[in-house]
């Protein structure tokens, strides 16, 4: 029989104590134990992440029905009381026209007034052409052929407008419609061809009071108004 030796025994024990104590610190392993940490794989991993997060596209949400957008209607309704009728006729503007602003329009309204009063003084066809639907374009050039034609003159000078306020406002098809009252200042004298003043008075302000409707295609690129109505108020 062999014997080991005092140093072979000592080891054999010593293997055996670290052996039971790794098992106690390690425990055994189940099956469910988490993969060892790669950072190459985490990192391609964390990069794929973001690139799907990055082609994710949040979508307006839908309104439910019934649900206010007053918002979009801000300019409006601080324009116009919301329930008038001129109020849904601009809400209805702007509903085919998102950028449409009550104020903003009555501003441009009123600077291209003064030009169609003066081109119209001037006999300026090439000004009113830009600013008038065919209709009243027609008129107004007949108008300043007759004048023409009796060599006839205004003499005009715009003083300035007093009011400009929007009365009506409509949509007709895919065609935008307001409608202004417009009062302003105007010194204007006809001449005829001696130079005799025959109508108006070169030396008075006079108040004019007009009733003027613009109208714009929604569905044109074009942004520009043009005059399709035109009425003198008494």
């Amino acid at each position: 029989m062999e014997f080991f030796d005092f140093g072979t025994i000592f080891f054999l024990v010593a293997a055996v104590v670290i052996f039971f104590q790794l098992r106690n610190v390690l425990g055994r392993r189940t099956g469910n134990e988490r993969p060892p940490f790669d950072p190459y794989t985490a990192a391609r991993t964390a990069k794929e992440a973001a690139a799907k997060s990055e082609n994710v596209v949040s979508l307006p949400r839908k309104k439910a029905a019934g649900e206010a957008s007053d918002e979009s209607y801000a300019s409006i309704d601080a324009f116009e009381k919301p329930g008038s009728d001129l109020n849904k006729g601009l809400r209805a503007i702007k509903d085919a026209d998102p950028s449409f602003d009550p104020k903003t329009f009555v501003d441009g309204a009123k600077m291209a007034y003064e030009m169609i009063v003066m081109a119209y003084a001037d006999g300026d066809r090439k000004t009113l052409k830009n600013l008038l639907s065919r209709e009243v374009f027609d008129g107004f050039v007949a108008a300043i052929s007759d004048r023409e034609a009796k060599s006839e003159k205004i003499q005009s000078s715009f003083v300035g407008i007093d009011k400009a306020a929007i009365v009506a406002a409509e949509m007709k098809g895919g065609e935008a419609h307001v409608t202004l009252r417009i009062v302003s200042e105007l010194i204007s004298a006809t001449r005829n061809k001696a130079g005799e003043v025959i109508d108006g008075d070169p030396e008075t302000v006079a108040e004019v009071k007009d009733v003027w409707t613009f109208a714009r295609d929604t569905r044109s690129k074009d942004p520009n108004w043009k005059l399709v109505a035109t009425e003198e108020e008494d």
